[in-house]
């Protein structure tokens, strides 16, 4: 076959495809343009940003990827690390404060104030009480952080102590974010996680009796081994919980899981989900929550209606703000600028140790891929308005992108007028399947990593 006559399989996460299998290369939408396109050559930009003053009122928030986890999940893509001990982890804390000491010294940062502080992983909670309290101690002497207006925790269930949790609330955390994903112990297992649902009841009086500000589940539609029967028990026992949100995420597939490996090499005996059933599931865990009193905060989340959940990590970094990442393989932004870290435990250390900051590639956006970028993350919430984009960019949305609307429209995806663009329920259970439809001809069709 002539290479003109072959055919190029379209990539899951930068082309708009109606596929309905869960393909490898599938992923959560996080930023725009792709990380594929970002490059060692442009860390100086990097630099170059970092040591300017930031733009006139940006906001800026603080990420901390703590990476460490009893077991690496099969469908997990993060950098994570399993075999470290008790002085690895504290190497390893220790890189972190060199980091944002000297992030704390740059005209980009020096003065400014958190809006949000986010410790991520990994498992943020895998690390000890006394590790937790002396990292914190000696973050905010660099960077105080007392004003912030959400300070976000992600654990797993089987992680945590009462003593723990006491460390964890005395910290200052505001929101924690428990992630069972499933309550169903083979489906667990299979899925490898760390956790059995014992350890979930076990943790919750503890987690009451601390009456942080909010608590937030996680739940994953299509763990493999998932069926009716089983997400509508996980549905039930979560709203009989009753967290303050319930974040909802479908099963995807990106290249570097352990499913992944076993799907391509044809090793993977469990079926996977197609998206049709996922979304299935999502639908049905939405409507059942709504009658429980909860209501849409995002394509992901719902919210209880009389509890105040603001979300600033999430709609701070969907609006543009300027954020911090710090830890191996962690993601930053500033004025317009992107970059990460190395994500190679030895390099990442060794960088800090030599006083260095420890970037390894960059990307620096244009002013109309800023504007998409904002754009298509803040679809995720359901509806954006145009005097938004208009006030801050100086551009109408319906000009910009009115023939990707009118085709979403025609699909049944979204309806626009004037004012407002906003996702059909059909479009919000798909919407990261159809943000490449924004992306411009160069980006489409290629690694989203």
């Amino acid at each position: 076959m002539s290479d003109s006559m072959k055919v190029i399989k379209p990539e899951p996460a930068t082309s708009h495809n109606e596929s309905r299998n869960t393909e490898v290369g599938s992923v959560f939408v996080s930023n725009y343009p792709p990380y594929s396109f970002w490059s060692k050559e442009n860390v100086s930009k990097a630099l170059g940003a970092l040591g300017a003053p930031p733009l006139p009122n940006a906001t800026l928030g603080l990420y901390l990827h703590i990476p460490f986890c009893r077991k690496r999940c099969k469908f997990c893509y993060f950098r994570v690390y399993t075999d470290k001990n008790s002085d690895e982890i504290q190497v390893y804390l220790n890189a972190l404060i060199q980091e944002v000491s000297l992030y704390s010294k740059m005209k980009s940062v020096t003065g400014r104030t958190l809006k949000f502080v986010y410790f991520g992983g990994g498992t943020p909670s895998y690390i000890s009480a006394k590790h937790l309290r002396t990292l914190v101690k000696e973050l905010k002497q660099l960077i105080p952080w007392d004003g912030a207006q959400e300070i976000t925790f992600e654990c797993e269930p089987g992680t945590l102590t009462e003593a723990k949790l006491d460390a964890i609330k005395e910290i200052g955390v505001t929101r924690l974010s428990l992630g069972i994903e499933n309550f169903d112990d083979k489906i667990l297992e299979e899925n490898g996680r760390a956790h059995h649902s014992q350890e979930i009841f076990r943790s919750l009086p503890w987690i009451a009796e601390r009456k942080f500000d909010q608590l937030n589940v996680d739940l994953i539609a299509g763990m493999l081994g998932e069926t009716w029967d089983t997400w509508r028990d996980s549905v039930q026992k979560t709203i009989e919980i009753n967290p303050d949100s319930v974040t909802i995420y479908q099963m995807e597939l990106p290249y570097n899981t352990v499913f992944s490996g076993a799907l391509l090499s044809g090793n993977l005996d469990v079926p996977v989900a197609d998206w049709e059933i996922k979304r299935g599931w999502h639908q049905y865990a939405f409507e059942k929550l709504a009658e429980a009193g909860y209501e849409l905060s995002s394509a992901y989340t719902m919210v209880k209606k009389d509890k105040k959940c603001d979300f600033v990590y999430r709609n701070a970094v969907w609006h543009g703000s300027d954020m911090l990442g710090t830890g191996v393989a962690s993601f930053s932004h500033m004025s317009g600028v992107h970059f990460q870290n190395y994500a190679i435990w030895e390099q990442y250390l060794a960088a800090l140790q030599s006083n260095r900051l420890p970037l390894d590639r960059a990307f620096v956006t244009s002013k109309e891929e800023r504007l998409t970028r904002e754009m298509i993350l803040q679809l995720k919430l359901g509806h954006i308005h145009s005097d938004y984009f208009r006030n801050k960019f100086g551009a109408d949305i319906l000009t910009e992108f009115r023939k990707e609307y009118a085709h979403l429209k025609a699909l049944g995806f979204l309806n626009f007028d004037s004012q407002e663009v906003k996702l059909t329920s059909k479009g919000l259970l798909q919407v990261d399947q159809l943000l490449p439809e924004f992306y411009e001809l160069k980006y489409r069709n290629a690694r989203y990593t």
